[in-house]
């Protein structure tokens, strides 16, 4: 049953901002249909905006730092321009704060731990159960690693954040915590969190992935007891490819370290005999500066800071309670997290069937209908471990048989741009498997059910896609 037929003129203006959301993709039998896309959570589609800024900025792309061309002076305001963009965007001081370009909010972490790890002998650092394990393993040999635990409904346990605040008072240089999480969608109290970390003497770090392309963000000024320290997040997540992403915290933090990447760009001057490093953030910028990566950041956030942050959050989700409502239709679903509507979440919904596997539920999604989504542990395994209650000893023996089946999730996660008919489809996809289970499972199961199980490789038929073959 249909639950919504008709677009509204607000789904038909934010689907012309983004490209390829018509894009046909080839489907089981040979068919072509109509691409739906709920994997906003891993990495979004481009803005056209951006696309046409890049193709327009593209003649004039040149060397930067210490060319004399104008080409070069160009790229050069290129970059600042985006640095000075993500400091608005996010509330940091120009003059206290370094906004260091990266690869994604992965390297940020790194090189934020790498900052760390030298200021004193194996400080206490608290991160959490929930976290992505980008936001865990860089953090696990060079410190005194502790997490907070989560709750049973899957939420951060602020009690917990507590106590361990007080029984290590004076030793946590670090609290790093996820803005909202990658599974269960859940936001967590980060300036509640940070207020509590400057009474005991502790600073923060908020991994903002998953929250900054879908809530307005303000690190607030550093005398503010609720001020974030620290800040990464990625473009890639945010409409904005060719990967860069973002580390903001004091200069003063890394005026005493080296960088994790050592090269061009990341000195004043060597000799055989010393090497004297730049200021942040350039002796965090390692080689040739991703260009286009860091104008295609800058260009995303103008669009979305012409958008309105607020009413994007409001509409995606009023998505989100539409696909909840209608994955509570389902006697055989268990949906985790966002279940619990009194608190606080991004536009992301994680779920379970009974007697099917999540890898074939996400392979018929994408063949049968043309939906993508994503199954698994979603990088987040403990937390996932958690969730689903596997036990220790489950997981040790996942890690010795490869091959053996692994529980998990199904996670549909939502942007601005997606509608109630693509949900409706979905909603039409899960009636069709929860009808037909022994059908699809037979029909199936040469879909991996490990928990290392990698997709089939795609081979294109030159009949089913019209791009270009390379």
């Amino acid at each position: 049953m249909k639950l919504f037929n008709s677009q509204t003129n607000k789904e038909k203006k934010y689907r012309k901002l983004l490209v390829g959301l018509e894009q046909k993709i080839p489907l089981q039998g040979g068919k072509l249909g109509k691409s739906i896309y709920f994997d906003n959570a891993a990495t979004t589609p481009p803005f056209t905006s951006v696309m046409d800024e890049l193709n327009e900025f593209a003649p004039w792309y040149a060397s930067t730092h210490r060319g004399k061309g104008f080409k070069s002076l160009l790229s050069d305001q290129v970059i600042e321009k985006s640095r000075e963009l993500v400091t608005d965007f996010v509330h940091a001081d120009k003059e206290l704060d370094a906004i260091i370009f990266t690869k994604n909010t992965t390297e940020s972490i790194n090189l934020l731990a790498n900052a760390f790890k030298k200021q004193r002998k194996k400080p206490v650092i608290l991160s959490t159960e929930m976290e992505h394990i980008s936001n865990d393993l860089p953090w696990r040999e060079d410190f005194d690693l502790q997490y907070v635990k989560v709750k049973r409904d899957g939420t951060l346990s602020m009690d917990d954040l507590e106590a361990k605040l007080k029984k290590n008072h004076g030793s946590v240089k670090l609290i790093t915590v996820t803005a909202a999480s990658n599974v269960t969608g859940f936001v967590n109290p980060v300036h509640t969190i940070a207020r509590l970390a400057h009474q005991h003497g502790a600073l923060i770090h908020v991994d903002g992935a998953q929250a900054i392309p879908h809530l307005p963000f303000d690190m607030k000024p550093h005398q503010h007891p609720e001020h974030i320290d620290f800040l990464s997040f990625s473009g890639h997540k945010m409409y904005a490819p060719f990967g860069a992403g973002v580390l903001i915290g004091p200069k003063s933090t890394f005026d005493y370290t080296n960088p994790l990447l050592k090269g061009g760009g990341t000195v004043r001057l060597v000799s055989h005999k010393f090497i004297q490093w730049d200021e942040a953030p350039g002796k965090l910028e390692a080689g040739t500066p991703n260009l286009f990566g860091i104008a295609a950041l800058g260009a995303a956030i103008r669009t979305v800071q012409k958008l309105n942050m607020k009413q994007l959050h409001e509409y995606e989700d009023k998505m989100f309670h539409y696909a909840l409502n209608g994955l509570k239709q389902f006697s055989d679903i268990q949906i985790y997290g966002a279940a619990n509507e009194t608190i606080p979440h991004v536009s992301l919904l994680t779920f379970t069937m009974d007697n099917m596997h999540h890898n074939d539920i996400a392979q018929i999604f994408a063949d049968e209908y043309g939906i993508a989504v994503r199954s698994g542990y979603f990088c987040a395994h403990p937390y996932v471990q958690r969730l689903l209650n596997i036990s220790d000893e489950k997981m040790r023996a996942m890690r010795e048989d490869p091959n053996m089946v692994s529980p998990g999730l199904v996670r549909i996660s939502f942007s601005f741009y997606n509608t109630k008919k693509e949900i409706d489809t979905l909603i039409t996809a899960l009636q069709a498997i929860s009808s037909n289970k022994d059908y699809y499972k037979k029909k199936y199961i040469d879909v991996p059910k490990g928990a290392c199980g990698r997709p089939q490789v795609f081979q294109p038929n030159k009949k089913s896609h019209n791009f270009t073959e390379m």
